[in-house]
């Protein structure tokens, strides 16, 4: 298994787990709250979802997907990480947002310049 896959597998099973949770975990729904941004949790969720499964179906049938699923993820976790700053959480609590903006973005160039 080459690093792109490996990277897109792991990312796209944390997003399955992180989007499954803004549905139903009482911390992330308290998390929201504490970013005073409520009503966008659920949609977050959604986003986390569809961009955990545009990495998969991507990476196996049309790179494009994989290119803006994982720039769709990057956008995400970068608003993630700006939230975190604003609300002026530590660097280990930010740490997370930026961590998989990053990945995101890796997957992102690595797919760009592989297929395209």
């Amino acid at each position: 298994m080459d690093l792109l896959t490996t990277l897109t597998w792991f990312s796209s099973l944390a997003f399955v787990y992180f989007g499954i949770n803004c549905f139903f975990s009482k911390f992330i729904i308290d998390e929201f709250k504490r970013y005073k941004l409520p009503n966008y949790r659920k949609l977050t969720g959604f986003l986390q979802l569809l961009g955990a499964t545009g990495l998969l179906f991507g990476l196996y049938l049309y790179p494009i997907i994989l290119l803006l699923a994982s720039v769709g993820l990057f956008l995400l976790m970068l608003a993630g990480f700006v939230v975190r700053l604003k609300i002026k959480d530590n660097f280990i609590k930010s740490f997370p947002s930026f961590t998989f903006a990053i990945l995101n973005l890796f997957i992102a160039i690595k797919t760009f310049y592989q297929y395209f």
